[in-house]
């Protein structure tokens, strides 16, 4: 298990400094320069911020004073907000982010294999139609465009719901939901089909003859391997979710990382569009190797051999 770890690790840490690099070449091709679009600003004006972000330091200085900043986790003030660093815009905005992203997760995967499971009970009857309907609206349908629905619906004509806030749960309800359709759409099919297939195993049918009660065989022997793909494919569910709640926060107004990230784009704030790039990526790379260990040990048939590798 350690030398799994400590594999994994490594990888984590190549796939880290891949992004970073990738992220800096994208930095430095686009043409022109964040000061470009300020007004009034001569040549020299711009010439003095440039040498005063290290702008005007070859690449590979740049890039060496980048990975130096990633390192000891400083990212330097930001260019249009100098006022502010980029490790306090992200002590600020990624836990509301984070508070986001946690919630979704939680509704999406309780209300998908819900869903999913009194599909599976009721096979081919009216509640597998309209479960399975419901499933096939929320993947088609992404989350911007109902974003903007749930806006005009239910914040604009008839008022249910507060918008561009953050500061009570009725707030929540909208972001989240939008978030959490797809996920919960594509959870709900996939526990419905995996819930189909363990009703029919030799296991099951052995607990019915025993007499077991029908809740028992469902949450204590079924459930259990039918989730196993679904926590498969939670690493991807997660990185739609974190990518997902930068639209989503711009659309909603929710102070989080998004709202940064989006606005950083537009000004070509390097420090701010790096630091956010390296935080979220090395928090989903933590997550997706949690996501892994979690299922070699929900399931007992995983084992490691001694190279490191799965049966």
């Amino acid at each position: 298990m350690l030398r799994y770890i400590g594999k994994r690790l490594l990888m984590m840490t190549v796939t880290l400094w891949v992004i970073v690099t990738l992220t800096f070449i994208l930095m430095v091709t686009i043409p022109g320069s964040p000061f470009n679009s300020e007004r009034g600003t001569n040549e020299a004006v711009q010439a003095n911020l440039e040498a005063h972000y290290n702008l005007d330091e070859p690449y590979i200085v740049q890039y060496v004073l980048y990975l130096k900043s990633i390192v000891t986790f400083d990212f330097g003030p930001s260019i249009k907000q100098p006022s502010q660093t980029v490790n306090e815009m992200l002590g600020r905005g990624f836990p509301i982010s984070f508070e986001l992203g946690i919630i979704t997760i939680i509704v999406a995967v309780l209300s998908g294999v819900t869903l999913g499971v009194f599909a599976a009970l009721k096979h081919n009857q009216i509640i597998d139609y309209v479960a399975m309907g419901f499933a096939v609206l929320g993947i088609s349908i992404p989350n911007f465009v109902l974003a903007t629905l749930l806006i005009q619906q239910l914040a604009v004509n008839i008022e249910w719901f507060p918008v561009a806030r953050w500061l009570s749960p009725a707030h929540m309800i909208l972001p989240v939901t939008a978030l959490a359709t797809g996920p919960m759409a594509i959870i709900a099919r996939l526990t419905r089909s995996t819930m189909l297939e363990v009703l029919t195993q030799d296991y099951i049918k052995m607990a019915r003859a025993k007499g077991l009660a029908p809740w028992k065989i469902i949450c204590k022997h079924a459930l259990r391997n039918a989730l196993m793909p679904v926590v498969t494919i939670m690493g991807t569910l997660l990185a739609g979710i974190l990518t997902g709640t930068f639209v989503i926060e711009k659309i909603f107004a929710v102070p989080g990382m998004g709202k940064y990230f989006v606005e950083s784009i537009n000004q070509r704030d390097y420090p701010v569009i790096m630091g956010t790039t390296v935080f979220y990526s090395a928090f989903l790379i933590v997550m997706l190797f949690l996501v892994d260990i979690a299922y070699g040990i929900l399931d007992p048939r995983i084992k490691l051999h001694k190279k490191g590798g799965r049966e």
